[in-house]
């Protein structure tokens, strides 16, 4: 990932206008920005979400608040806590997410 011509700037992600995925079960709230080809979203999944696809996307990925379980399509899975991050790059290892609780999550893709 190369960052260039992206001035300094701040983020008050409240005032970011949300957009609203469905998942398979619950769904996703994102309020997003673009900087040239990367994009920075704050996500919050709905109590008892999971992800309606496999994601071969990358993503650097913080979780803020809550728990998310990440299945990889070959069977492992992780579970990420407040303040822990997962990376995979971009055609990696196919993933999709879940959580029971809800959770908040960082994320730079």
């Amino acid at each position: 990932m190369r960052m260039a011509n992206i001035p300094f700037g701040t983020t008050n992600w409240g005032a970011v206008e949300p957009t609203t995925h469905k998942g398979e079960t619950g769904v996703a709230t994102w309020r997003t920005r673009q900087f040239g080809d990367i994009r920075v979203r704050m996500v919050e999944y709905s109590p008892g979400y999971m992800s309606d696809h496999w994601c071969e996307k990358g993503h650097i990925l913080f979780c803020v608040e809550g728990e998310l379980h990440t299945d990889l399509e070959d069977g492992r899975s992780f579970t990420l806590k407040p303040g822990m991050s997962y990376q995979v790059a971009d055609g990696g290892e196919p993933h999709r997410s879940r959580t029971a609780t809800g959770a908040q999550l960082f994320i730079v893709d």
